[in-house]
C-alpha cells in the first residue's frame, strides 16, 4: 500500500510538470499565465489544499477588472476539472470555485455562478465522478461529488437570496430591513432554498469507519471547515425569515403555513447529523429552539382554524334546519278537516287558496 502510494505521488508529480510546461509554451501569453496559476493551485498532491497564495494568484489572474479576463479564468478552472480523474485535482479545483464565491471578485463570481451559460443545479456535472486508483482515492472521490453539490446549491441560494452568502452580512440593519419589506410569498421560495442547502450540507460523507481517517486528511478539513461557514450563514439567513415568518402566521393562508411548516420539519430533520459534523455553537442551540417554538405556533393556529371551520359548518347546517322546518304550514289530516275550511297552503304566488266541498260525478 505503502509502495503504491509512492507511485501515485510520482506519477501526480510528473503530470503537473507536463501540464505546466504545455501551459507555458502557449502562444496566448495572457491566457498562459491564467492556466499555469490554475495548475499550481490544484496539484495531484493529496495531503495538502492549495496555499494561500496559490489562491490568491487565481483570484488576481481572474479578477483584473474585464470579463473577457475572468471568462478565461474561469473556463481555465473548470476544463481542469472536467478533464481531471484524480480526486486530488477535483477537490481543489472545487476549493478554487469556492473560495472565488466566498471573497472572488464580483465579475469573476458572476462568470462562475452562470458557467455554462444556462447555470442551473449540477452544472458542475460531478455527480457520477469516481476516482478508482486506490481505496483512498476512492474514499476521496464521494467527497468530491458532496463538495461539488454543496458548491452548486451555494450558488442557487445566492440566486434566491439576490445576493452571495459572503455578502448577506455586511450590513444587518439593511438585510434585516429587506427581510421585512418582503412577501411572505417570496419568504417562503428564499426558506426553500435555504432549507435545501442545509439538507444537502447535511450528506456529507459518514465518518463511520475509514471516513473517519479521511476527515483527518488535512484538504477535506479545509473543505470543511470552508462548508461550515457557509451553513453559519445560511443558518443566519433562515433563522431571520424564520423569525419573521413566525411573526405573520396568522396572516398567513392555509397553503402557506403548510408549506412553512413542511420547511421546518425538513431543518429539523438535519439537525442531529449537522451537530454532529461542525463544533457546536451556542447560536445552534437558539437557531433550533426558535425553529421548535415557531412550529409549535403553526400547529396552534391550524389546530384553532380547524375547530373554526368544524363549528361553522355546524352552526351552518342546524340553521339551514331550523329554516327548512319554518319555511311551510303542515296541514292538518283531510278526516279532521270540516267542509269549507280555509287552510294555508303553500302556493308558488305565496297566497291562500279556499278549499270547499268537492263536487262528485253521480
Amino acid at each position: 500500500m505503502i509502495r503504491r502510494r509512492k507511485l501515485r505521488s510520482l506519477v501526480g508529480i510528473l503530470k503537473d510538470k507536463a501540464s505546466l510546461v504545455k501551459a507555458t509554451l502557449s502562444t496566448n501569453r495572457h491566457v498562459s499565465s491564467i492556466r499555469v496559476a490554475v495548475l499550481r493551485a490544484t496539484t495531484h498532491d493529496m495531503s495538502s489544499p492549495p496555499s494561500e497564495n496559490r489562491i490568491s494568484a487565481v483570484l488576481g489572474c481572474g479578477g483584473q477588472g474585464t470579463r473577457r479576463t475572468s471568462c478565461a479564468c474561469v473556463d481555465a478552472l473548470m476544463g481542469r476539472l472536467h478533464a481531471t480523474r484524480s480526486a486530488a485535482v477535483a477537490l481543489k479545483c472545487l476549493l478554487v470555485a469556492h473560495s472565488i464565491v466566498a471573497r472572488g471578485s464580483f465579475i469573476l463570481k458572476d462568470q462562475l455562478s452562470f458557467y455554462p451559460s444556462s447555470g442551473g443545479q449540477n452544472f458542475l456535472n460531478l455527480s457520477t465522478f469516481r476516482d478508482k486508483s486506490d481505496n483512498d482515492t476512492w474514499q476521496l472521490s464521494s467527497w468530491v461529488r458532496w463538495y461539488a453539490a454543496v458548491v452548486e446549491q451555494n450558488l442557487i441560494v445566492s440566486r434566491a437570496l439576490g445576493c452571495y452568502l459572503c455578502n448577506s452580512s455586511s450590513s444587518s440593519s439593511d438585510h434585516s430591513n429587506k427581510v421585512l419589506a418582503l412577501l411572505s410569498s417570496e419568504l417562503l421560495c428564499e426558506m426553500d432554498a435555504l432549507v435545501g442547502y442545509v439538507e444537502c450540507t447535511r450528506e456529507a460523507p459518514d465518518p463511520a469507519g475509514d471516513h473517519v481517517e479521511m476527515r483527518r486528511n488535512s484538504l477535506v478539513y479545509e473543505v470543511l471547515g470552508l462548508v461550515g461557514k457557509d451553513y453559519r450563514l445560511v443558518q443566519r439567513e433562515a433563522s431571520l425569515r424564520v423569525k419573521e415568518l413566525g411573526d405573520r402566521i396568522k396572516g398567513m393562508s392555509s397553503g402557506e403555513l403548510t408549506r412553512f411548516l413542511d420547511g421546518l420539519k425538513r431543518l429539523e430533520g438535519c439537525k442531529e447529523r449537522l451537530l454532529s459534523l461542525f463544533l457546536r455553537r451556542r447560536s445552534d442551540d437558539e437557531f433550533w429552539d426558535t425553529i421548535s417554538e415557531v412550529k409549535v405556533k403553526i400547529l396552534e393556529v391550524v389546530e384553532k382554524r380547524e375547530q373554526e371551520k368544524r363549528l361553522v359548518t355546524w352552526v351552518g347546517g342546524e340553521d339551514h334546519v331550523e329554516r327548512k322546518s319554518t319555511r311551510f304550514w303542515i296541514k292538518p289530516p283531510l278526516t279532521e278537516r270540516p267542509s269549507g275550511t280555509v287552510v294555508p297552503v303553500a302556493i308558488c304566488s305565496g297566497g291562500w287558496s279556499r278549499l270547499g266541498p268537492t263536487p262528485v260525478s253521480v
